[in-house]
C-alpha cells in the first residue's frame, strides 16, 4: 500500500508543479484534465502526509516515554491517530468507478400495468427530484409523456451536482437505482380495495461531455414532426418535435418538450450521447465481467432491483437485503439509507476484489 501511496506523492507533487507553469492553461482541455486529476489525489496524498506526521511524532514518543512517563500517553493517543489515518488511506486506495464524478440523465418508463404504472412512474420521478433537491443538485426534464391521469408513459430528466470534489458526482449515489422497481399497493382506478403489483424500470446513464462521445453527423437520420400532448391532441402547429437515430447502432431518442426544433434538437443529442457511452461503459464491463466481483455496480438492468409495499410502508432492496418501514418518507426523497447500503456493498465488493478475495 505504502509503495502505491509514495507514487501517489510523487505525482502530486509533479502535479502542482506542472499547474503552476502558465504555459498549461494555454490549453484549457489540458489544464482541466490535469486540474481534475490534483483534485482527485490530494485528499489521498494530505492523509499519507498526516500518516507519516503521526508515525514519526509516535516513534519519538516511544523513545522519550521511558525517561518522562507523560510521553508514554502521548504515543498511544498518536498510534490510535495512526491506525485511524491507516484505515482512512486503506479506504482510498480502494479501487473506484472512474464515472463517480459524473452528473447523470435518468429515464423512468412504465412497465405493465397500464395507468397504474404509469402513476408509479411519476412517483418514481418525484422521489428522484426531492432527493436532489434535499443534495442541492440542479435538475432538468429533457422528455416526458404524460398520461391522461397524469402519470408518465416515460420520463427523462438531467441531474447535475454542480460541486467539484472527487466521487461527489450524482452517478456515485444514483448508478444504483437502474433497474425494475416494483410497487405494490391500491390504485387509485381500483374500486374494490384489491392490493395490485405493477412496475416500472429506471434507467441511469453518466451524461456524457461532447469530447468523450465522438458522433459523425453522417451516422444520424434526424426527423421532425409535431409535438402531442396527453390524448394525442396537438401541442403546437410547427414541427418542433425531432427524432434522431444513430444508425450504426439503431439507438433511436425523441424530444419534444421545447418549443424550437433546434432546442429539442439539443436535448436529443445530449441524451443519445448518454446512452452510446452507457453502451460502451456496458461493453467494456462485459469483457471484464469475468474479473470483476462487484456486488452492486454490475446490476443487470432486468432483474428487479426493488419493491415498494405501500399497505406495509415497506421498502426492500433485494440487492443486499436492506428492508425498512418508512417507505413513506423514502417516496419524500428519503434515500440515502438505502443507497449507503448499496454503497456500502458496492466498496466491500470492490476491496475484495482488489484484494484478490
Amino acid at each position: 500500500m505504502f509503495d502505491r501511496l509514495g507514487e501517489l506523492a510523487e505525482e502530486h507533487a509533479d502535479l502542482e508543479r506542472t499547474l503552476a507553469d502558465s504555459a498549461v492553461h494555454a490549453d484549457p482541455d489540458r489544464a482541466r484534465a490535469l486540474s481534475r486529476r490534483y483534485g482527485e489525489i490530494s485528499p489521498v496524498v494530505e492523509t499519507y502526509h498526516q500518516w507519516q506526521q503521526a508515525a514519526a511524532d509516535e516513534a519519538t514518543a516511544r523513545e522519550l516515554a521511558p525517561e518522562d512517563a507523560s510521553f508514554a500517553a502521548e504515543a498511544e493517543a498518536l498510534g490510535r491517530r495512526r491506525v485511524k489515518l491507516e484505515q482512512q488511506l486503506n479506504e482510498y486506495l480502494v479501487p473506484r468507478d472512474a464515472m463517480d464524478d459524473k452528473d447523470i440523465i435518468l429515464e423512468v418508463k412504465a412497465g405493465e400495468g397500464g395507468e397504474e404504472s404509469a402513476l408509479f412512474a411519476g412517483d418514481l420521478l418525484r422521489m428522484y427530484l426531492r432527493y436532489a433537491e434535499r443534495r442541492h443538485w440542479k435538475t432538468e426534464i429533457l422528455d416526458s409523456t404524460i398520461t391522461g391521469l397524469g402519470g408518465y408513459k416515460d420520463v427523462t430528466v438531467a441531474v447535475k451536482s454542480g460541486r467539484h470534489a472527487p466521487g461527489d458526482g450524482v452517478w456515485s449515489r444514483l448508478k444504483y437505482e437502474g433497474g425494475v422497481h416494483r410497487v405494490q399497493r391500491v390504485p387509485v382506478t381500483e374500486s374494490q380495495g384489491r392490493v395490485h403489483t405493477s412496475a416500472a424500470g429506471v434507467l441511469v446513464m453518466p451524461e456524457a461531455d461532447p469530447v468523450e462521445v465522438s458522433i459523425d453527423p453522417n451516422d444520424l437520420r434526424v426527423d421532425v414532426y409535431r409535438s402531442s400532448g396527453p390524448g394525442g391532441q396537438s401541442v403546437n402547429t410547427t414541427d418542433s418535435a425531432v427524432r434522431i437515430t444513430h444508425k450504426p447502432t439503431g439507438i433511436v431518442v425523441s424530444c419534444q418538450n421545447e418549443k424550437s426544433q433546434l432546442q429539442n434538437k439539443e436535448q436529443a443529442l445530449r441524451i443519445l450521447r448518454a446512452r452510446l457511452l452507457a453502451q460502451a461503459q456496458a461493453d467494456a464491463e462485459a469483457q471484464a465481467a469475468a474479473e470483476r466481483r462487484s456486488q452492486v455496480a454490475t446490476v443487470d438492468r432486468s432483474q428487479r432491483v426493488r419493491t415498494y409495499n405501500f399497505p406495509e410502508n415497506r421498502i426492500s432492496d433485494h440487492r443486499v437485503g436492506y428492508k425498512a418501514y418508512n417507505l413513506d418518507h423514502v417516496i419524500d426523497g428519503d434515500l440515502d439509507a438505502v443507497i449507503s447500503a448499496l454503497m456500502e456493498a458496492d466498496r466491500s465488493g470492490r476491496a475484495a476484489a482488489a484484494d484478490g478475495g
